[in-house]
């Protein structure tokens, strides 16, 4: 029998020693700016950075079915630094080991249960440039499911526990558009900046 969920709530924070993080440190940069000024900044940076030098991969998504619209699948889970669920495609680290395209068809796995084909793997892009040195890169995959199929098990790991949606993707930016009004839900970034870049091309006369 299943444990039943209940609202996470933040207990408590507290200030972190950086020697007793696990995940992230905080380094400060002595650089010179293009006026020759010697400048400094804060930067956080992630520990678990691999080989590929890259930090994760997000994966975009198309589910194709014989009597259904093209859709994607987006995740909703819980983040602790915003006290709100995110709206999100899925997405992972890269672990130590691995190429962007293997980690994309892992996670994609993990957090949908979905097998796919990868499509395409972006450029190393920025995350958060004023304050993190965090890089990703966008997979985009495609499912192919037939009728009748049945909606596989998650492969979550302890402690997550995401939400599966599927969207059709002539609703995609209005659907994030109404998720954005809801208490305690926010649409990531990354995602509403390609729902929001296909819904441009399709309403406005510059393409």
């Amino acid at each position: 029998m299943s444990q039943k969920l209940q609202e996470p709530t933040i207990n408590k924070v507290s200030d972190l020693r950086i020697e007793d993080a696990k995940w992230i440190t905080l380094k400060k940069i002595d650089f010179m700016d293009q006026m020759g000024k010697e400048r400094t900044w804060e930067v956080a940076m992630r520990k678990t950075r691999g080989k590929a030098g890259v930090d994760a991969v997000a994966i975009g998504n198309v589910l194709l079915h014989p009597s259904k619209p093209p859709s994607t699948m987006i995740v909703i889970q819980y983040r602790p630094p915003l006290d709100s669920y995110t709206v999100e495609w899925p997405a992972g680290l890269i672990d130590a080991h691995e190429t962007a395209e293997q980690a994309a068809v892992r996670e994609f796995k993990e957090e949908t249960g979905y097998d796919c084909r990868l499509l395409s793997i972006s450029p190393v892009q920025s995350a958060d440039p004023g304050m993190s040195n965090a890089n990703m890169q966008m997979a985009m995959v495609e499912v192919q499911l037939e009728e009748g199929d049945a909606e596989p098990e998650q492969r979550l790991e302890d402690g997550e526990h995401i939400q599966r949606v599927v969207i059709p993707l002539s609703e995609f930016y209005e659907r994030l558009v109404e998720y954005s009004k809801q208490e305690r839900m926010i649409v990531a970034a990354k995602l509403f900046h390609f729902a929001h870049g296909m819904h441009f091309a399709q309403t406005q006369k510059y393409f």
